[in-house]
């Protein structure tokens, strides 16, 4: 346990000494830029504040991962429950409008970073390429509040071999990068409610993990994120259409909507970040059980190439 500990705090200050030498792989591609409703550009802070009103954010339906929309009566007893919380104010949501004009959203989490700018999420959340009007994230979301503001979402990152492997074959690189713009102030998202760490190479097996999801009910509606306490372990997959290494956690009634969010560990300087749910069948096929991709350079990779604010790509599709 200390040795992982430490592992996990030397790879934070490695992040921050490889984000100013690192050039940044020219093989990882960012989507474009989201269309705001009239153009190519990202949509002001101002614009999508006004637009995402509570009965919108409220309305919204999440991005199908594959896991039940209702989670069963009672879970197994040894499954750790989950309870709604006002959540967390580095945990947030994505909130767009897709090609039919109906809401999305999609868990995320702040990081710490130079620019102070990026959050991480999972790669399925934002890869369709379907138009994402009024993209953007609200950290802490919870009762159709916006606590923190909204900040309008400037650039996706996505390893180029989950847009060409796909949700099954490209399984271990179900993660994203993205990078913000400022709220309406002009304040970056990491100064107004901090970030964690994000662990490359964390280890699979930790006693005391916090899984946070935002779920979206039957109704549509999703008030309260879900919080639960638990353990991971290694899970080595069975099924050859989704081969890897994933991270595998209990806790009940994660059900479909909780994908993007945080897998947290204690770190010295509060929590680090070692997965987000996806990965395995896009987050798992129960309410009881969940996944994440394992971090990796190719994690670490990313998060530089999204620092380093590279251009994106221009096509929707990456570059390789």
């Amino acid at each position: 346990m200390r040795r992982s500990t430490a592992l996990r705090a030397l790879a934070a200050v490695l992040l921050g000494a490889l984000a100013v030498v690192y050039p940044g792989p020219a093989s990882y591609a960012a989507a474009p830029p989201p269309p705001s409703p009239g153009g190519s550009a990202p949509a002001a802070a101002g614009t999508v504040d006004s637009y995402w009103t509570a009965q919108r954010m409220e309305a919204a339906q999440p991005v199908a991962d594959g896991k039940p929309s209702s989670a069963p009566l009672q879970s197994d007893a040894a499954v750790p429950p989950s309870h709604p919380f006002n959540g967390l104010p580095q945990v947030g949501t994505f909130f767009w409008t897709d090609g039919n004009n109906v809401g999305r959203f999609c868990g995320a989490t702040v990081v710490r970073s130079p620019r102070r700018d990026l959050v991480v999420s999972a790669g399925h959340c934002l890869s369709h390429p379907d138009p994402k009007r009024y993209l953007s994230f609200v950290p802490q979301y919870h009762d159709g509040l916006k606590p923190h503001g909204i900040f309008p979402v400037q650039a996706i990152y996505i390893d180029p071999r989950y847009y060409s492997l796909g949700s099954g074959k490209g399984a271990r690189w179900d993660y994203s990068v993205e990078r913000l713009a400022p709220r309406e102030d002009g304040r970056e998202v990491e100064d107004v409610v901090g970030g964690f760490d994000l662990a490359p190479y964390p280890g699979y097996a930790h006693s005391h993990v916090r899984l946070i999801g935002y779920p979206g009910f039957s109704d549509a509606s999703h008030p309260k994120p879900l919080d639960c306490w638990s353990s991971t372990d290694k899970y080595t997959s069975t099924d050859p259409g989704a081969p890897g290494d994933f991270l595998e956690i209990a806790c009940a009634a994660y059900i479909d909507g909780t994908s993007g969010g945080p897998f947290l560990v204690r770190d010295p300087f509060g929590y680090a970040l070692i997965g987000v749910i996806g990965g395995y069948h896009t987050g798992g096929d129960t309410p009881d059980i969940s996944y994440s991709s394992y971090f990796t350079e190719d994690t670490l990779a990313l998060y530089i190439h999204a620092l380093l604010g590279d251009p994106p790509a221009g096509s929707g599709q990456p570059a390789v």
